[in-house]
C-alpha cells in the first residue's frame, strides 16, 4: 500500500531529488549508497516525462564529432571540440557498462549511414571519427565498423529504399544499441535506491521550496492522488533533476534563479516495415543537418526525431499534424521506397530534451552541466542539464561527489546494484500481448503490488512495456484493469474508468485510433 504523505510532515533528510526520470532516479540510487538519507519525489510517475520520450539510442557517441553548421567550428571553438571528444567518451563507456552490466535492457541492432556525394563529411572524416570512438572507448564492446560499397546498398534490406543510390560514396555501417525500454531503466535505480533506504515517492508534488534560517531547505509536498495528503519536510541539500521543469523548480527557490533550460521538441512515429528490415536501422542527417534516425524496435521502426524549440505547455507534450507531415516528408527523401505514410503510421510520440541553455546555441547545448546554483544564493543547491539517457549512472555518480562536499552522510552506505530487476518466474500466466510476450499478466500484478503505480497508463507503459507496441495495449486494457483490480483496489466502475481513460490516453498522446497496419 501507498504510505500516506503527511507520514513524511516534518523529516529531516539529507538530500532531497527532485524529478525522478533516469537522472534523478540515478542520483537517488548514488546518493542512498554513499550513506544519505535521501528522498526523491516525482510529480507525476516515474520517468514519465523527458526520459519516456526520447530517440531510446545507446548511441556510440558519433553525433558529438560532428563539427555542426561549419567543418570549422572544432577549428574556431577548440573548447567544442575538447566538450565533444568528452561527451563522445562518456558515450562510450557508458555503452559498455550498460552492454555488460544490464544485457536484459539494451538489443543490438546494426546501423548505416549514408554517404552522399554532397554529404557534408567525406569517407575518410567518417573513417577517422570511428577511428576516434574507437580509441576513446572500451575494447569489449566493439562497434564492428565496415564500409559498404554503393552495390552493397542495392540488395540489402532498408538500404534498398535509399534515394539517388548512384550518388552514394559509400556505406558507414556499424554495431548500435537501443534502450529497452527507458522507463523500465530508470525503475530499476528506483527500486534500487529504495532498497537502500531512500524514500521514494511518485505522483508527489512540490509546492514550495525555500532555505530556513539555519541552511536547512524546506519543501512543501502534495500527493497528487489524495488531495488532503500534504507534508513539509527538509533536506540539507537539493539535487533538481527535474528535466524540462528544472527552471520552474529553481524559480520556486527565488524569482531571480537564472535560466538553465533550452526545451527543443522532438516526434516519433512507428510503422511496420517488412520482416527482413528486422535489426536494420539507418542513421542520417535531415535537410537541415541534424540527425536522423530510422530505428528497429520490437518487430516494428520508428522515424525522427524533429528539433524544434519548444516554448509551448511543458505540462502537455504531444505531436501535432505538422510536425508528423514535416517528418514523414524527411523519411521519405531519405528511404523514398519505404511505406512511411500518415495511413500506414500506428503511433507517434513526442517530448521535449532539457539542453543546457547556451546563448551562444540557439537550439541549446547538448553537453551535460552540473550547475552549483551557491553562486546565486541558493547554497548546497544543484541543477543537472542535458543529462542524456545512456550516461544517467555517471551522472548519479557526479551528483553524489559534489553533494558529499557539501554535506556529511547521515547514514550508513550500501552497495548498489545495477542489475535489472526482473519479474517472479510464472509460465502459467498469459502474455498480456502477443506482440510483447516478455510480460505478462502475473507480471503486472505484481508490479501493481510492489511498483506504486497509480493507474493503468503507469502499469502499461512503465512497469510492463506493453504500451509501447503496436497496439499500444489499448485492446486489452479492460482486461488488464480487471487483471490488477484487487491488487489496486479498484471496483468494476473504476475498472471501467481507467481502461476508458488508457484509450483516451493513447488517442490524445500518441494519436493512436485503433488497429494494426
Amino acid at each position: 500500500m501507498r504510505a500516506q504523505l503527511r507520514e513524511l510532515d516534518g523529516v529531516r533528510f539529507d538530500v532531497a531529488v527532485i524529478g525522478a526520470g533516469v537522472n534523478g532516479a540515478a542520483a537517488a540510487q548514488h546518493l542512498a549508497a554513499a550513506g544519505f538519507r535521501t528522498l526523491l519525489v516525482e510529480q507525476n510517475d516515474f520517468a514519465s516525462g523527458s526520459s519516456s520520450r526520447s530517440s531510446r539510442l545507446l548511441h556510440c557517441g558519433l553525433r558529438y564529432l560532428a563539427p555542426g553548421a561549419s567543418p570549422w567550428e572544432f577549428v574556431f571553438h577548440p573548447r567544442r571540440l575538447m566538450t565533444a571528444l568528452s561527451m563522445a567518451r562518456q558515450a562510450m563507456l557508458a555503452r559498455r557498462q550498460m552492454v555488460r552490466e544490464t544485457p536484459e535492457r539494451v538489443r543490438p541492432m546494426t546501423f548505416s549511414y549514408p554517404i552522399y556525394k554532397e554529404s557534408p563529411y567525406t569517407p575518410r572524416q567518417i573513417d577517422l571519427a570511428f577511428w576516434i570512438l574507437k580509441a576513446l572507448g572500451p575494447k569489449d564492446v566493439p562497434l564492428d565498423y565496415q564500409r559498404l560499397s554503393r552495390s552493397d546498398a542495392e540488395t540489402r534490406p532498408l538500404l534498398k529504399w535509399l534515394r539517388n543510390v548512384d550518388q552514394l560514396k559509400g556505406i558507414a555501417q556499424f554495431r548500435e544499441y537501443r534502450f529497452e525500454w527507458p522507463e523500465r531503466i530508470a525503475l530499476d535505480a528506483v527500486l534500487d535506491a529504495e532498497r537502500l533506504g531512500a524514500v521514494v515517492r511518485n505522483h508527489t508534488a512540490l509546492r514550495g521550496l525555500e532555505r530556513e534560517a539555519g541552511g536547512d531547505w524546506r519543501l512543501a509536498l502534495a500527493d497528487g492522488l489524495d488531495s488532503s495528503g500534504e507534508a513539509t519536510v527538509t533536506a540539507r541539500a537539493v539535487v533538481n533533476t527535474a528535466g524540462i521543469w528544472i527552471d520552474r523548480v529553481n524559480r520556486m527557490a527565488g524569482p531571480k534563479a537564472g535560466r538553465r533550460i533550452t526545451g527543443t521538441k522532438g516526434i516519433h512515429c512507428m510503422f511496420r516495415l517488412p520482416p527482413d528490415c528486422a535489426d536494420q536501422g539507418i542513421a542520417s542527417m535531415n535537410r537541415d543537418n541534424e540527425p536522423f534516425y530510422c530505428v528497429p524496435w520490437r518487430g516494428l521502426h520508428y522515424v525522427g526525431p524533429t528539433e524544434t524549440l519548444y516554448d509551448g505547455d511543458i505540462d502537455d507534450i504531444r505531436p501535432e499534424e505538422e510536425e508528423i507531415e514535416w517528418l514523414l516528408a524527411e523519411a521519405n527523401h531519405l528511404l523514398p521506397g519505404a511505406p512511411f505514410s500518415r495511413d500506414n503510421m500506428l503511433f507517434a510520440w513526442a517530448g521535449v530534451r532539457p539542453l543546457t541553455y547556451d546563448p551562444a546555441q540557439p537550439k541549446g547545448a547538448r553537453s551535460r552541466e552540473l550547475h552549483d546554483l551557491s553562486g546565486e544564493g541558493f547554497d548546497n543547491m544543484f541543477a543537472l542539464t542535458a543529462g542524456p539517457i545512456m550516461t544517467h549512472r555517471s551522472a548519479g555518480e557526479l551528483l553524489t561527489k559534489c553533494v558529499a562536499k557539501r554535506v556529511r552522510p547521515s547514514g550508513t552506505p550500501g552497495a548498489l546494484n545495477y542489475a535489472a530487476e526482473k519479474f517472479p518466474e510464472n509460465t502459467n500466466s498469459p502474455a498480456i500481448d502477443d506482440a510483447w510476450p516478455e510480460a505478462t499478466f502475473a507480471d503486472l500484478r505484481h508490479a501493481a503490488e510492489h511498483e506504486m503505480p497509480a493507474n493503468l497508463v503507469d502499469l502499461l507503459f512503465r512497469r510492463s512495456g506493453n504500451g509501447w507496441t503496436a497496439s499500444m495495449a489499448a485492446p486489452m486494457a479492460e482486461r488488464a484493469a480487471r487483471e490488477v483490480a484487487e491488487a489496486m483496489g479498484w471496483d468494476e466502475a473504476r475498472v471501467q474508468a481507467e481502461a476508458a481513460a488508457y484509450r483516451a490516453h493513447v488517442a490524445r498522446q500518441h494519436l493512436w485510433h485503433g488497429g494494426d497496419k
